[in-house]
């Protein structure tokens, strides 16, 4: 039950954030509006959960990454294989979607290519672009061609290191292993934001719940996901949702520990008999499938459907009293979701032949079995 929770969280979590950044990018802030029309404010509750998606991002990322590495303890060049696993996970959708980027970036008059440049204040200098690829995004480079969603994949990358790194402190084979894995931890550590590493504890908790089971009744299933959900509402109306600073940590620190008490008291076997669980399943899985190039690529496809928008209308801001508006808002929202399918089969898709490429030439191996979709970070 909790696999399938998870395909059908990730899922919804891109298309929570995706829709948010669409409202934001098209229509006008809502505390700016004296009297926006019933409509508009559903639209802008329903869409203001984008900093919650992130924290949910987050904790199934250390729940399955995490986890992983974890159940791979002391088999051969495991860490070695999760760095294989971790670099085909986000270059065989970052790169693509730089080239994207680059290309958009041509036609609309933002990018020269016959000068190129190397300044670190250049949305689209080859230094951002190369800070990008390894996480330094809002650490000594801005994200690459405007794409802000960029932002947390480079606090991914460093949990992607540093965690390897954590479990070595603790179980490395030798002393020696384990004081210089301290030591690089330490000096990451004191080289990231303060705030980065605050939310490695957010990732670590995700980690941390995949060891744990929480044996419950229906009864008290419900009444968790009941305050969880009530708890994401206040947080959504009352809270700090921003950015991921110390201000919004407690929140989300509650937040996560409710979610993954919840997560954690699914993991049982769906009822066989029950004719939605197939057909759920097989919708969770497919937005799962590419909810992760949903969310790096939605910035792009909005920057692609505005420039049209302006050259062929002459408009790209919305109306909050045209209800014919937010018909063209769902038109387009639904146009990112089915592009970023469509680049998803093109490149996302192909990430474990990629990767079984790559096992066989650094590792002199190839992993032939097929990992499981909600697997798939």
């Amino acid at each position: 039950m909790h696999s399938l929770l998870m395909s059908l969280l990730r899922g919804l979590a891109a298309i929570e954030v995706a829709a948010a950044h669409v409202r934001a990018g098209f229509f006008p802030g809502l505390r700016t509006l004296d009297d926006p029309a019933l409509w508009y404010q559903a639209l802008s509750f329903l869409t203001g959960f984008a900093h919650q998606a992130v924290v949910v991002f987050f904790l199934i990322s250390g729940w399955l990454v995490g986890g992983s590495l974890l159940n791979k303890l002391g088999q051969p060049q495991a860490i070695k294989a999760y760095a294989i696993d971790r670099i085909t996970r986000l270059w065989t959708v970052l790169l693509p979607t730089f080239v994207l980027i680059l290309a958009s970036g041509i036609v609309s008059g933002a990018i020269d290519p016959h000068t190129p440049d190397f300044s670190r204040a250049n949305d689209y200098s080859v230094t951002t672009l190369a800070g990008n690829l390894f996480g330094l995004q809002t650490i000594v480079v801005p994200e690459f061609g405007g794409n802000f969603p960029l932002w947390s994949l480079s606090n991914e990358t460093w949990y992607y290191i540093m965690f390897p790194l954590l479990v070595m402190c603790l179980a490395a084979g030798s002393g020696t292993r384990r004081a210089l894995a301290t030591l690089v931890l330490l000096l990451i550590g004191m080289l990231l934001p303060f705030d980065m590493v605050l939310y490695f504890t957010i990732w670590l908790l995700g980690a941390a719940f995949s060891r744990v089971r929480v044996e419950c009744g229906t009864s008290l299933r419900a009444l968790l996901l009941v305050v969880l959900g009530m708890a994401s509402v206040v947080f959504r109306l009352k809270g700090s949702n921003d950015d991921m600073v110390i201000a919004s940590f407690p929140q989300d620190l509650l937040l996560s520990v409710l979610f993954l008490l919840f997560l954690s008291s699914t993991v049982n076997p769906l009822p066989a008999d029950q004719r939605f669980v197939g057909p759920l399943r097989r919708v969770a899985v497919f937005f799962s499938n590419f909810s992760f190039t949903l969310y790096v690529v939605h910035i792009p496809l909005l920057g692609i459907i505005g420039y049209v928008g302006m050259t062929l209308f002459g408009r790209r801001q919305f109306s909050a009293d045209s209800v014919g508006d937010l018909g063209i808002y769902l038109g387009m929202l639904l146009a990112v979701i089915v592009g970023a399918y469509g680049f998803y089969l093109l490149f996302e898709a192909r990430t474990y032949a990629v990767r079984r490429r790559m096992k066989a030439w650094l590792m002199g191996r190839a992993d032939s079995a097929p990992q499981p979709a909600p697997a798939k970070r």
